[in-house]
């Protein structure tokens, strides 16, 4: 699947302003992976090694992967800790998990050790601080699991100072409005896959699309039976950078690939850098 319709990897960069950031941090640089959904076919090899490849480049800080390393057995994420234990920063590697890597009763258990054999932190509705309590990174539990409780976590925060959120899911950034958030860095939604030049990702117009296909032709293509509209409910943020309230998000489109494939919309590696709010 993966070689079908998937595209070249693409290097998305950008800086990003954080009021109140301690001039110390100012440049921080953060590497951004998601949705690996490593099982042998949604991932190539040779995609996975450029990946780590670019991020290693970049000599970032810190390296924050926001779920679905597995697709449904989590058994392979052993194989892929393989390749992700050659990942280096500064900080380390901070992890949050997807909806995927919960599939199973076991599948949490088994992905967050293997994570942390490699050294990777994972956070599940905790708060660590890569830099020191002057930047707390908070990571959620998935918005789908039965543990996705970000008032547990967030009351606890100083908001007087910047936070970073790790969230699978970019809908929560609906939720998480009540709080302050400088950046929430997401995943999930594989930058809608299907995206057209000018009109942008096809699911936002779904159900009048979906109204123009016979019902013989969505019993076989699996966007067309009604799963991406359960995927996310905000679908104008399914990638890149948007302001939700006063608070910032970015949605990375992912490495993996699902059916149908993607269609301009490439994979992605998103080289962040962080800077205090009065500067470039």
């Amino acid at each position: 699947m993966h070689w079908l319709l998937s595209g070249r990897l693409k290097v998305e960069k950008l800086k990003v302003k954080i009021e109140g950031l301690p001039e110390s941090l100012h440049g921080t640089k953060l590497v951004h992976l998601s949705d690996l959904h490593y099982d042998g076919l949604r991932l190539s090899e040779k995609m996975l090694q450029e990946a780590i490849a670019i991020s290693n480049e970049a000599q970032p800080d810190l390296v924050v992967l926001t779920g679905d390393y597995v697709t449904d057995d989590p058994l392979p994420i052993q194989q892929l800790v393989l390749r992700l234990k050659h990942l280096q920063s500064r900080a380390g590697i901070y992890a949050v998990l997807g909806n995927h890597d919960i599939y199973y009763k076991r599948s949490k258990t088994i992905v967050t050790d293997a994570l942390n054999s490699i050294g990777a932190t994972v956070l599940w509705n905790e708060i660590g601080y890569p830099f020191g309590e002057e930047l707390p990174f908070v990571g959620l539990a998935d918005y789908w699991s039965r543990e996705f409780n970000p008032k547990l976590v967030m009351d606890l925060l100083d908001a007087t100072k910047p936070c970073i959120v790790l969230s699978h899911n970019p809908d929560t950034a609906e939720i998480l409005q009540q709080w302050r958030v400088d950046l929430q860095l997401s995943g999930h939604t594989h930058g809608g896959q299907i995206v057209l030049p000018i009109i942008g990702p096809v699911v936002v117009y779904y159900k009048k699309f979906v109204r123009k296909v016979s019902k013989k032709i969505r019993r076989w293509v699996p966007y067309l039976r009604g799963d991406c509209a359960k995927v996310v409910k905000h679908w104008e943020w399914a990638q890149g950078f948007h302001t939700v309230g006063t608070n910032q998000l970015y949605v990375n489109r992912g490495l993996g690939t699902y059916p149908p494939g993607r269609l301009f919309c490439r994979p992605e590696v998103t080289i962040l850098t962080l800077v205090k709010n009065d500067q470039r």
